[in-house]
């Protein structure tokens, strides 16, 4: 993995312990567009602030980069983001038509691409980006663990 890769990732994890300060679920996410060398978007989970169960890291940031991109379809964009995409993201994702998606921690009990629903090995599933798992895995998973472990004591 090179050092750009890992600086997006660096990036999300910042906005995701930014996220984790306001005592929302820490996931953070940035739509990259490559050919033009620039970040779209950043965000980060606001469903709590926001009181909106749809506001999460994946869906601002691509609205956000949908606007700066000039359109919905963010073809040749690339997303990173630090939790396995849920099966709602996982299918904007792909209505976005987003090239590649890299990803931290795995989301075993919600995730959409690897676990769950498997949104992109549908057969309705009509775009398919690259994906890259793994990136800062550790640092990710730590961070949810514990967020969560300091909300049940």
């Amino acid at each position: 993995m090179n050092t750009k890769h890992l600086s997006y990732m660096e990036l999300a994890l910042k906005l995701a312990s930014e996220a984790a300060a306001r005592n929302e679920v820490p996931v953070g996410a940035i739509v990259v567009d490559p050919l033009k060398k620039r970040i779209l978007s950043l965000s980060s989970n606001r469903t709590e602030e926001l009181n909106d169960a749809t506001a999460h890291a994946e869906l601002l940031a691509l609205q956000e980069a949908a606007i700066k991109h000039g359109g919905h379809r963010l073809n040749g964009c690339d997303l990173y983001v630090t939790l396995e995409p849920c099966p709602m993201c996982a299918a904007a994702i792909s209505l976005a038509r987003i090239r590649r998606l890299y990803f931290g921690a795995p989301d075993l009990k919600s995730g959409g691409v690897d676990h769950g629903a498997k949104i992109f090995n549908q057969n309705t599933c009509h775009h398919r980006p690259e994906i890259y798992r793994g990136i800062n895995e550790i640092r990710s998973q730590k961070l949810l663990q514990q967020f969560f472990a300091s909300r049940r004591s």
